[in-house]
């Protein structure tokens, strides 16, 4: 069972009141990760993942903001965004310690597209659309879908990011959804998170981010 599954059961998790900063919440630092700090992936891990996945690692890339999103229940994901705009470490902690670090998967966005039409809302992600279905298919691999237990289609997952970076805290609303496939590969998996994410000035965007499991140790952070 998936960590949201455990932490949320099948349902989805309610937002936070919006009233809420979330600020300190957002200073946690697993592993020190904070931003400016230097995250170093295993020179070996490109080579393991070779053939299996298709994330590409990146090389030596500094943190330039953290998002926090609450789940509840002690339970929160914390992503460090790199400088590297097209990645982001995702650490999910089921406690309130730094030491508390459920998961770790590396995503990098395949793409992101801004909707400018409620029509082109509801053609990507409404009734009949391909997203929230069962299985999903992105350039030639067939994912699974992580939450929800319908047999056809099942809602979004809504959640609340804030996010702090050098210049200015924000928040992004998201819903969206899990999928994951096996890549043959001893305590890893690929996942596909698709997500309509608007932020406060209104701009709506779909985006598209395959990610894999990585383990502490294949990572260090200067």
């Amino acid at each position: 069972m998936s960590w949201i599954k455990r932490a949320l059961g099948m349902g989805a998790p309610l937002p936070k009141n919006d009233k809420t900063e979330g600020g300190a919440i957002t200073n946690a630092s697993p592993m020190g990760l904070t931003r400016g700090r230097m995250i170093c992936l295993d020179s070996s891990l490109k080579l393991l993942l070779d053939g299996h996945s298709h994330v590409t690692v990146p090389g030596d890339e500094k943190v330039w903001a953290v998002g926090n999103i609450d789940l509840g229940q002690s339970m929160r994901l914390l992503r460090f965004y790199l400088d590297d705009e097209d990645y982001f470490l995702q650490v999910v902690m089921n406690g309130p310690s730094n030491g508390d670090i459920q998961d770790i998967i590396l995503f990098g966005y395949h793409s992101v597209t801004t909707i400018n039409s409620e029509q082109e809302l509801l053609r990507l992600s409404g009734p009949g659309a391909k997203l929230g279905m069962p299985r999903y298919e992105l350039d030639g691999e067939e994912y699974g879908r992580e939450w929800g237990s319908e047999d056809g289609q099942t809602e979004l997952t809504p959640l609340l990011e804030y996010v702090k970076s050098p210049e200015k805290s924000y928040r992004i609303r998201h819903n969206c959804m899990l999928y994951a496939r096996d890549i043959g590969l001893v305590n890893r998996r690929e996942f596909l998170l698709l997500s309509v994410e608007e932020d406060e000035e209104g701009v709506i965007s779909l985006s598209t981010a395959v990610g894999v499991t990585l383990q502490p140790t294949d990572l260090s952070v200067l």
